[in-house]
């Protein structure tokens, strides 16, 4: 039982099952036999799920819960886990909740006091770390980046001083445009690990830095393809002088125009004008809306 689960005497149970991302041998024991004895098993896409439960010779009743349709079956799924059925919850790859539906049921379930357990398994996050070779002792995860440009930039300006390893899922059809965007915010220097296609046949990591990456992916197109899991390591320490110059503006940018805050900051640490200038800018922009 997880350390969440909580007991409701003869209520049902949902069984949340992390699935592989790629090897179907990745399946654990645990999960293939909760899959065995459940009453029904929702899943993320029924032609994906499909795949796996007939590589384990099951053929259970399923019930699609995507994006689309989630909040809309929440009170179905309640009403079953009430009358004591045994539910299961897939993605299409790797844990449920992570980039994946699952995440206002599981909350609603929380709410009702329902029991819910885990079963571990396979994710592209660690897998990818674990294979990057960049530092994994701490790290953020920050899922799939903004689509359209603009949202993406402003992210990544968020993250560009982010000291722990950053992890991203990208789509292969916008990884040149946030390679771009990553060199041209976080450095063209700034050490990385693309891992495409993870336990599959045609697994890859490419090591390098943001800038050299980039052009092996623009150099040769069939790399642009597969699944994608980005690790960027994170940035150096902050040297004394940022971090005293950022203490000192952001009181004043709260309060002032950027130039006037720069003025005074200027005036009283005796910092140079150029630094307490392009920080104020990271400041601001940092602070803009999305």
């Amino acid at each position: 039982m997880s350390a969440d689960a909580v007991s409701t005497g003869g209520a049902g149970e949902l069984f949340v099952v992390a699935t592989p991302i790629g090897n179907l041998e990745d399946l654990s024991p645990r999960a293939a036999a909760t899959l065995a004895r459940v009453d029904r098993v929702l899943v993320e896409d029924r032609r994906h799920a499909q795949r796996l439960l007939q590589h384990l010779g099951l053929h259970p009743p399923t019930l699609a819960l995507h994006e689309h349709n989630e909040r809309e079956l929440l009170p179905k799924i309640l009403t079953e886990l009430r009358e004591g059925a045994l539910l299961a919850l897939i993605s299409d790859a790797g844990m449920p909740l992570i980039s994946d539906p699952g995440f206002p049921l599981l909350a609603a379930l929380r709410r009702e006091s329902v029991r819910v357990t885990v079963i571990p398994g396979p994710s592209a996050v660690t897998a990818a770390l674990a294979l990057a070779g960049l530092p994994s002792d701490r790290f953020c995860f920050e899922g799939f980046l903004p689509a359209k440009s603009g949202a993406r930039r402003r992210t990544l300006e968020r993250l560009k001083s982010e000291e722990r390893t950053l992890v991203f899922y990208e789509a292969p059809h916008r990884i040149i445009a946030a390679l771009e965007d990553l060199g041209q915010i976080f450095g063209a220097d700034r050490p990385a690990a693309l891992c495409r296609e993870l336990s599959k046949l045609h697994e890859e990591c490419l090591r390098d830095d943001l800038g050299t990456l980039l052009q092996v992916l623009r150099d040769t197109p069939e790399k642009q393809r597969g699944e994608m899991t980005l690790v960027v390591a994170g940035a150096p320490s902050s040297a004394p002088e940022e971090e005293q110059t950022r203490t000192l503006l952001r009181p004043l940018l709260a309060e002032l125009p950027l130039t006037q805050a720069v003025r005074i900051a200027e005036a009283q640490s005796g910092l140079p004008h150029r630094l307490l200038y392009q920080t104020a800018l990271a400041l601001t922009s940092a602070a803009l809306p999305d």
